[in-house]
């Protein structure tokens, strides 16, 4: 049952509604027009308070959905009419009064699901309200009894695994790792290419596997090509649902460490996967693509192509001046440590990798080979002011890239910046990002153009 379209949307919203109704009641004309000014004044003030904060935090440059603000403003107005109603009115009265206020909430976070899609089904969003997982979801107890057994699964496994944190000290989450059935074939295992896959701001590692798809995506590309994907690992990037770290070691935790030196070298030994950075990639959606730009910036001993999907220019909490206060307390040099146009400027020429830069919405596709100097330098104006323009974004970082070869195509992919959108992303670059990484039994593929 689909909680981003369809009935249980509209029956939130209907029920909230009723009850804003009822808690209002049958009162005199006179009587309401008061009330009712001041109630609208509120959800007006209390709307524009919540954009503000949510700009101010760096969250989002623009509201998340018109449906989203209404149901904010609703909020307001609900909690203001609640209070100027309250003295005078019968003990259920109040009662409804407070049922408003907590349905009228309700309904602003569903439209907030809407607009972004984490919990595209109430079987998701149940999922992980108690933790519980489908069949294919185990731990490395369970992965062990399937070795011994000399299983053999006809599709992927999902796997929790709690990697040390000793070169990082972040603290994470479990995370998973996703091995498809050509994993299973050996003992020891195949040595599979691997790819790091990052979440959005606001995330948990299991977000790409349940909300983004990836799950079920990967199983389909399996059933195509002999058992074989990449193995995949969900990484935490963040350690908490509200600690936007951004990839990158500050005052929020050394998540870039983390990923490099406690995810990156746990994976290759217990999976068996290649070291090789050849066969190694990067995968993210929204903040999660500005990570998997700016790792690979970084470490391009360590990987060779990333598909960024919506993702930014840089790490971002705010303007320029809040994100280096926030994310390096105040330290612009560690700023431009982790600055993707700035790294890339420093080290000159990137040897063979490659960039696929997804983007929501009806987008040309562009491509420039590696060593393309030919773009116009007054293309990448602007680079350093904060745009959600991601077609804008992919194509002055594609000109970038291209100019220190590294070959990349900007792709568009139907629907709008959720995570549902990008799990058709995702599909449509994984036939070749498993071809670019050498995965077992694919064709490896020349990128859109």
């Amino acid at each position: 049952m689909s909680l981003t379209s369809g009935v249980v949307p509209i029956a939130l919203e209907t029920l909230a509604v009723v009850a804003l109704l009822l808690g209002i009641g049958r009162r005199p004309r006179s009587w309401l027009l008061r009330p009712v000014t001041i109630a609208l004044l509120a959800s007006v003030l209390f709307a524009v308070a919540v954009r503000i904060f949510v700009k101010y935090q760096g969250w989002s440059e623009k509201a998340a959905s018109l449906g989203t603000v209404l149901w904010v403003a609703i909020t307001g107005f609900a909690v203001a009419m609640a209070i100027i109603a309250w003295r005078g009115s019968r003990w259920w009265r109040r009662s409804v009064s407070v049922l408003a206020v907590l349905l009228a909430i309700v309904c602003a976070f569903a439209e907030l699901n809407i607009a972004t899609g984490y919990f595209p089904t109430v079987q998701s969003a149940w999922q992980r309200l108690t933790g519980s997982e489908p069949p294919q979801w185990i731990d490395e107890a369970a992965l062990a009894g399937i070795r011994q057994r000399h299983e053999q699964p006809t599709r992927g496994t999902m796997v929790w695994v709690d990697i040390p944190r000793d070169a990082s000290g972040f603290g994470h989450r479990r995370e998973l790792v996703y091995l498809p059935p050509a994993w299973f074939r050996s003992d020891p295992p195949p040595t599979l290419p691997a790819v790091l896959a990052i979440g959005a701001e606001f995330s948990h590692p299991s977000d790409w596997p349940q909300s983004g798809g990836a799950l079920k995506t990967l199983d389909k590309f399996a059933a195509f090509h002999s058992g074989n994907t990449p193995v995949v690992v969900f990484a935490d990037a963040t350690g908490a649902f509200n600690n936007d770290t951004e990839c990158v070691n500050g005052p929020r935790g050394n998540a870039a460490d983390h990923l490099t030196a406690d995810v990156w070298p746990y994976v290759i030994s217990r999976f068996g996967v290649s070291a090789d950075r050849t066969n190694w990639g990067l995968l993210g959606w929204s903040s999660g693509g500005t990570c998997a730009l700016m790792l690979a910036a970084r470490n391009p001993d360590l990987f060779s192509a990333f598909v960024a999907l919506d993702g930014q220019l840089g790490p971002n909490s705010g303007t320029k001046a809040q994100t280096i206060a926030r994310l390096f307390g105040g330290d612009a040099q560690a700023w431009a440590a982790f600055d993707p146009k700035t790294v890339i400027e420093k080290r000159g020429r990137y040897p063979n990798m490659a960039a696929w830069l997804g983007v929501s919405g009806s987008t040309p596709t562009v491509h420039h080979a590696a060593g393309d100097a030919s773009a116009d330098p007054n293309a990448l104006a602007g680079w350093d002011q904060y745009s959600e323009d991601h077609g804008a974004n992919a194509n002055k970082l594609c000109l970038l890239l291209s100019a220190h070869n590294v070959e990349c195509s900007v792709i568009g992919y139907p629907g709008s910046h959720t995570f549902t959108a990008a799990a058709a992303g995702f599909a449509a670059a994984l036939p070749w990002l498993a071809g670019q990484l050498g995965t077992p039994d694919v064709e490896r593929r020349a990128m859109p153009r």
